[in-house]
């Protein structure tokens, strides 16, 4: 599969389009709004959120309820296009109109892409970055995603995101029973935490942000049950599945790190307590006793969840701005403020979920076919079954 996304935060709409989703796949726009919905959400969200009720229109490659095989493509309309006609408009303006254009960006954020995307693209106005450079370009990528999770839940696959800490508050009492454990606990809390004690304190350093004017980041984590033996590869770099996940977490807007399993903890301990033995009963096959490596060997699947975590940082647009310097006067001025959120990490989970499903989705394509469900599900099948005996 792939997909392009389209759009600026203050334009008319987002646009995905979406090629290679197999023939008879159930899909409805109700199985994108949840996530559009759940990617609003969350403590620290900013005032846009009051503004935008996203909501996705399948525009094509869906005919009564069921994919046809055809590309697919979903819209999420911006409702607050009707303030920035004239500012974001496609069609030129006349000097008159130019001069009395507001908003005009001339002072970078440090931290934010528009400084570097200016001299990459030699714009005057770096509205033209900020805009697209934007998290709002996310929308369409949970839509995207939630594509790949009906995907993966058509194979019997689950995929669940919680955050883990923020602010330095971190989670201690994270286990649970099931992955449906998981989705219910997290989304019953504000900032998606399963630890409430954690969640109470995560929510007031989010005040303590907002009061100073300032921003926090955190780490979220993703983890996906149910995964076949064998998604990727040992035999090219660029087939490793647990390197596309890694590139597709690292593309999230103002994420900084991302680790499989324990991750960078498995630098201070002994081989003997970071590999995980393997095991095997009749029933299940081949599993591992512990997790520890997060669901990969060699940059392929073996049976356990897929246990990936990211770490955003601070979002960089401040009510109280570092200093930045003004690329036409070169004065040193305050940086620009933009509407922004205090902390989007309980949002940001919801973009890690979509970007991790969609490497696994795609692979799982790749690896077992993707022209129609039901001969995508027969060869399945016949992989588990010979794992299980092999």
């Amino acid at each position: 599969m792939r997909y392009l996304t389209a759009g600026e935060s203050h334009g008319p709409q987002l646009t995905t389009i979406i090629e290679g989703v197999p023939a008879q796949l159930e899909l409805v726009a109700e199985d994108i709004n949840g996530d559009l919905a759940r990617r609003q959400g969350g403590y620290g969200r900013g005032r846009r959120m009051q503004i935008e009720k996203d909501r996705v229109q399948i525009l094509s490659g869906v005919r009564h309820g069921k994919t046809t095989g055809a590309p697919i493509a979903l819209v999420v309309e911006n409702k607050d296009w009707t303030h920035w006609t004239k500012i974001m408009g496609a069609e030129p303006l006349s000097e008159e109109e130019e001069a009395d254009v507001k908003r005009k960006l001339t002072r970078p954020r440090p931290g934010h892409a528009d400084l570097n995307g200016a001299i990459k693209y030699g714009h005057r106005d770096m509205r033209n970055v900020l805009e697209r450079s934007s998290a709002r370009e996310t929308t369409v990528r949970v839509a995207a995603g939630a594509v790949a999770k009906k995907i993966l839940h058509t194979f019997g696959i689950k995929v669940g995101g919680h955050v883990l800490e923020i602010g330095g508050v971190k989670a201690e009492n994270t286990s649970y029973s099931s992955i449906e454990d998981l989705q219910e606990r997290s989304e019953a809390s504000q900032v998606r935490c399963l630890d409430e004690q954690a969640s109470e304190r995560m929510i007031a350093a989010i005040d303590q942000a907002k009061s100073d004017g300032d921003s926090i980041g955190g780490v979220v984590e993703v983890v996906v049950e149910g995964v076949p033996i064998g998604l990727g590869s040992h035999v090219q770099y660029d087939r490793k599945l647990d390197a596309k996940i890694a590139a597709a977490v690292m593309s999230i807007n103002a994420f900084k790190g991302v680790e499989i399993g324990i991750g960078f903890e498995a630098a201070s301990k002994p081989g003997s307590q970071v590999h995980d033995e393997i095991i095997w009963d009749e029933e299940k096959g081949y599993t591992r006793r512990t997790n520890n490596l997060g669901g990969f060997e060699g940059g392929m699947t073996n049976g356990m969840p897929i246990v990936v975590r990211g770490v955003m940082k601070p979002i960089p647009t401040l009510y109280k701005p570092l200093q930045s310097v003004d690329i036409e006067t070169k004065e040193v001025f305050a940086a620009s403020i933009e509407r922004s959120d205090s902390c989007a990490v309980p949002a940001a989970a919801v973009v890690a979920e979509a970007v991790v499903a969609w490497e696994v989705a795609n692979v799982l394509l790749e690896t077992f076919g993707q022209d129609r469900v039901e001969a995508i599900q027969a060869t399945i099948d016949r992989h588990n079954e010979d794992a299980r005996s092999f």
